[in-house]
């Protein structure tokens, strides 16, 4: 018996449906499957995964299919979910307006079909994943074992290797694929120096909904290489992630994977640094300087470091938070000026009052005073424990009134406006 063109009751074109099972279920493959698709639906089509690798295209031309791409007037982009789960993009142009039945059940065959053909690649990724992360971890002693077991899974770790952390933070608005981007295209560029280099994501306790970060092992490169890696990585996230701002750090090579634990310390030590240093995005372990001093106790200690963190910046980065002040950049400034009021007026462009206002709140939040010897260590630690722990600070820009003496303006209890 024939399929009937269309169901009279739901007005579904059973036949173009038909055509869309038929490739599916002789795994004729993605291509023809969203070719049978832009039948059906008499539609331009392009589908990506969800890290936004384009997976297959029916479109009329290439300039069609850039006008998709681009997500060009008229483009839809309909999220592709399996069981809630979100597991690709079809971008689609109609030429006629499909009915919303038929468009939720092609939606469904495509995803369902992405599914099953991602399936045995997302095991094999999950596996080295896995892997990365138990050397990360130091949860491997056998040195001959972890290699072997590198091999299996495309990771040649005999040469030692390199880490690199690569931090991203979205300073507009994203939807959550944009994670998974940025593994795939931090990876991407990597391997243009480093054609064996393998990533996984970092998942780190309390992270901001903003920021996403990813983990990449360069095997067998030396330094210089690992250092044109870098900079590649950070070339590709700012072409293909408008609108945010990165943080690259790197470790030093090391000759045994056993010791890939420690690489993986300094290379988040020093994107911790660089992220807070705008001038530098891509910084080497070799390059932080005393911060260098802190990563033992972050990897043996990180609660003692926390301690002292809270101790001597944190009532500023709270304090800045809440009123929009700039007290910690102002003490970073004043530190830099060796301690010149003076040259920290000049640096942060402002008034040598406001300077003084500022840093006579500093000590009365934290109890130290900037004038003393003291005073100026535990505070300038306190700032490289910030860097080291990875606490971004979000304050500022300061809003006080140069003539007002620095003083900001907040409410009373009474709800009257006061000054700071």
């Amino acid at each position: 018996m024939s399929t009937p063109a269309r169901d009279t009751a739901t007005g579904l074109d059973l036949a173009a449906l038909d055509t869309i099972a038929d490739a599916v279920e002789s795994g004729a493959g993605l291509p023809e499957v969203v070719r049978a698709a832009a039948r059906a639906l008499d539609a331009s089509l392009v589908l990506s995964d969800r890290a936004g690798a384009v997976m297959a295209v029916a479109a009329r031309s290439q300039a069609d299919e850039r006008a998709l791409l681009s997500d060009a007037p008229g483009v839809e982009a309909l999220e592709l979910r399996v069981a809630d789960e979100p597991v690709g993009l079809l971008r689609l142009r109609a030429r006629a307006e499909p009915g919303p039945a038929l468009l939720r059940l092609v939606c469904a065959l495509i995803a369902s079909e992405v599914e099953r053909v991602r399936a045995p690649e997302r095991a094999s990724e999950q596996a080295l994943t896995t892997f990365v992360r138990t050397l990360m971890a130091r949860e491997l002693d056998d040195r001959d074992g972890a290699i072997a077991r590198g091999a299996e899974l495309g990771l040649a770790l005999d040469d030692g290797a390199t880490v690199l952390v690569a931090r991203a933070h979205s300073l507009v608005p994203e939807d959550d694929g944009w994670h998974a981007r940025l593994l795939t295209v931090a990876v991407r560029g990597a391997r243009s120096v480093a054609p064996g280099v393998v990533g996984c994501p970092v998942e780190r306790h309390g992270p901001p909904a903003s920021g996403a970060e990813a983990a990449l092992v360069l095997p067998g490169v030396t330094e210089a290489a690992a250092a044109r890696a870098a900079d590649a990585v950070l070339r590709e996230l700012q072409a293909a992630l408008p609108g945010h701002t990165f943080a690259i750090g790197r470790s030093r090579p090391v000759t045994d994977p056993l010791d890939l634990h420690r690489a993986g310390h300094e290379a988040l030590l020093a994107a911790n640094v660089a992220e807070g240093d705008a001038a530098r995005p891509v910084l080497a372990f070799e390059e932080t300087g005393a911060y260098r001093l802190l990563l033992s106790a972050m990897s043996e200690d990180p609660a003692e470091l926390q301690r002292f963190y809270a101790e001597t910046v944190e009532p500023l980065v709270a304090y800045d938070e809440q009123y929009e002040t700039d007290l910690v950049q102002t003490v970073e400034a004043f530190l830099d000026a060796d301690g010149n009021v003076a040259g920290t007026a000049q640096r942060l462009f402002t008034h040598r009052h406001t300077v003084r206002y500022r840093l006579e709140r500093v000590r009365e939040l934290s109890g130290l005073d900037v004038g003393s010897t003291d005073g100026r260590e535990k505070l300038s630690l306190g700032l490289k424990a910030m860097r080291v722990l990875g606490i971004a600070h979000r304050g500022g820009p300061a809003s006080e009134a140069g003539a007002g003496g620095g003083r900001v303006p907040r409410r009373s209890a009474t709800g009257r406006t006061t000054n700071a």
